[in-house]
């Protein structure tokens, strides 16, 4: 199918399990990503406003419910990945994570001007309170710890995150990789942007970090791709 527009986002796809506890509960197009334990699940990224009712029936088809889910995160904050966030978390009760970039938009409800895609992107439903992460910070609910990385340069408070899911004796080192494309409105220069001068030096930090991560099973956060790190 196609993913051009946000027509295409929230366009429905099966839950199925990743690996172990880990589970794809997002849309055709846009990845949400749950990890699950006896003591309370995580969620990463909500896709757009739309994909809601989606990424709930997704979550209790697999046989959970929305009201274990203690906190949800976030790989960026634009429309496609955290429109659906204050939602899920008035529903849920969860918890909303995130980098302190990231925060101040997911609670703005929009982009500033340090934005690559300042003016072109679209604004979505405010998160009521974020609890505001550190670099490289575990995040535990029950048996669940789940490491943020900052990996900015699409945006600012861009962050990927690692955990293990295990089956019987068999562990994996599972990486949910954030952007790392340099899209932006056509008057922002990642040369020369006056609102986001280190962006490119960004890009470069994440890429490293990403490379450095453990991983046999790398995720991407946008358009359902896996890649390899």
């Amino acid at each position: 199918p196609s993913c051009a527009s946000p027509a295409d986002w929230s366009t429905p796809r099966a839950p199925t399990r990743i690996y172990g506890n880990t589970w794809y509960v997002g849309t055709q197009c846009i990845a949400a990503i749950l990890v699950t334990s006896d003591d309370g699940h995580m969620l990463i990224d909500a896709g757009v406003p739309q994909a809601v009712p989606h990424v709930r029936a997704s979550i209790e088809r697999l046989g959970f419910k929305l009201a274990d889910v203690k906190l949800i995160l976030n790989s960026h904050a634009h429309y496609d990945h955290a429109g659906g966030i204050a939602e899920l978390q008035r529903a849920s009760g969860a918890t909303v994570a995130a980098s302190p970039a990231s925060a101040a938009v997911l609670e703005a409800g929009a982009s500033g001007p340090d934005d690559p895609q300042y003016g072109v992107i679209e604004a979505f439903p405010a998160v009521a309170s974020v609890r505001v992460l550190a670099d490289s910070e575990v995040v535990r609910v029950g048996s669940l710890a789940l490491t943020a990385h900052w990996t900015p340069g699409h945006t600012r408070g861009g962050t990927s995150w690692s955990w293990r899911s295990c089956e019987a004796s068999r562990c994996l080192d599972i990486v949910y990789a954030d952007s790392q494309t340099p899209v932006s409105a056509d008057n922002f220069f990642y040369t020369r942007s006056a609102t986001y001068p280190n962006a490119i030096a960004d890009f470069r930090r994440g890429h490293a970090r990403l490379e450095a991560l453990r991983c046999d099973y790398p995720w991407a956060s946008d358009r359902l791709h896996r890649f390899a790190i």
